[in-house]
């Protein structure tokens, strides 16, 4: 074979192996990625020309409504991979939640008069009561309802630990996995809390004081295993006991979620019926309704719970749209969402809705750490982070709004 013929065969197999690996891309796709790359916004363009540093991922879906009324949807992606690691911080109380008005559900099928209402108590090592009041409730009582309020007003992390332990890692990880929901794992408690893989005593009581359900402690046996998961270790330094520590962090024992986990938990809570039944949420109507409430509500519209309002204002733990705005949120757009942020990494996945029929799914994640160390307490959310998220928010939303706008025409 000639020297020009074997040159032409080889640019051959290159050029093929180029355009297989390239990702086919639907017009769609090309019209997420056209905003978010030609987008005019300073910040956003900041963001994105920097996008491997801050470990940008999007997850996106468009919702379309049939003739007869069957709801479809449209995945678009912007860097998002299953097998990057982000830390997904307090995203992870939204299955903890629900979970937890399923497993009220279970234990009613069993003949067990409980309700997510029923007052309970938390007892440690030979009986002695840990845990009985909660100073924001106006019955001054701890209830799984209660919990779930404060859980997504404010992302309280003793509220979700609670939670937690009445759940069980394993429960909690056995729940989703059973449910088709994959990427995912769900290893520990909140604020320094230990004991990750054991829970307290639970005992629930009636309206009247008696006692009708005792769970006793328990410990978790199901090894997690995160195959294929790259970028755990991040950073060029840690923090560690106040020391500072010239090697990368290591978040390979902390929890993981990835954006599409996220959003099937969302998917299925907002549209359970496009689902087969054993992938769903095992719950009733009143708790869909219950959940979706107060994952939309902030905490300038809640009395009880109340929160200090110069504190707590009214876009709080509402990153896209209208994170890095005060007083600026409108009834008409409601966002039904979790936020997490810790150690650089802001994430928000939300399903977001107007009163003029605009819906759609947006999720992101984006690490704000310019000095590369982790766990000194130095990001640059407000400057950065929530920034963009907010603007993203708003540019996914006006492209929505117009393409309404259009086809109603």
């Amino acid at each position: 074979m000639s020297v020009l013929k074997k040159n032409y065969v080889l640019f051959t197999v290159v050029l093929v192996t180029i355009i297989s690996c390239k990702p086919s891309l639907n017009q769609d796709q090309n019209a997420l990625i056209d905003l978010i790359i030609n987008s005019k916004d300073s910040l956003i363009q900041k963001i994105v020309s920097n996008k491997s540093a801050h470990e940008i991922q999007i997850l996106y879906t468009q919702i379309e409504r049939d003739a007869q009324g069957n709801t479809h949807f449209k995945e678009l992606a912007f860097q998002e991979n299953p097998k990057q690691y982000f830390y997904p911080a307090s995203t992870v109380k939204l299955p903890v939640a629900i979970l937890a008005l399923e497993k009220i559900r279970n234990l009613q099928s069993q003949g067990i008069d409980i309700s997510p209402q029923s007052p309970f108590k938390i007892y440690g090592e030979n009986q002695k009561k840990t845990s009985s009041s909660d100073s924001t409730y106006h019955e001054v009582k701890l209830s799984i309802s209660h919990l779930i309020k404060k859980l997504f007003l404010v992302s309280d992390n003793q509220a979700y630990n609670y939670l937690f332990d009445f759940l069980g890692r394993d429960l909690i990880n056995k729940s989703l996995n059973d449910k088709g929901i994959d990427d995912i794992h769900i290893y520990h408690k909140f604020s320094g809390e230990i004991n990750d893989d054991k829970s307290s005593n639970f005992v629930f009581f009636s309206e009247d004081g008696e006692a009708i359900y005792n769970q006793p402690k328990k410990s978790a046996k199901m090894k997690l295993k995160s195959k294929n998961i790259f970028g755990y270790c991040k950073g060029k330094a840690h923090i560690k006991r106040d020391q500072l520590i010239q090697t990368p962090m290591d978040f390979s024992k902390k929890n993981y979620a990835s954006l599409n986990a996220l959003n099937q938990i969302l998917k299925r809570l907002i549209f359970p019926l496009e689902y087969p039944r054993k992938q769903r949420f095992q719950i009733n109507e009143e708790d869909y309704e219950f959940i979706k409430y107060w994952m939309s509500r902030v905490p300038t519209e809640v009395e009880i719970p109340f929160y200090d309002r110069e504190h707590y204002y009214d876009s709080y733990c509402k990153f896209l749209i209208y994170g890095d705005t005060r007083g600026e949120m409108s009834d008409s757009i409601r966002l039904y969402n979790k936020v997490g942020l810790a150690y650089g990494t802001l994430t928000d996945v939300a399903y977001i809705k107007d009163k003029n029929g605009v819906e759609f799914f947006l999720a992101a994640t984006v690490l704000v750490n310019q000095n590369e160390i982790f766990n000194d307490g130095e990001y640059q959310y407000d400057e950065l982070g929530i920034p963009f998220l907010g603007a993203l928010g708003r540019t996914i939303y006006e492209y929505e709004r117009k393409n309404s706008l259009i086809n109603n025409k």
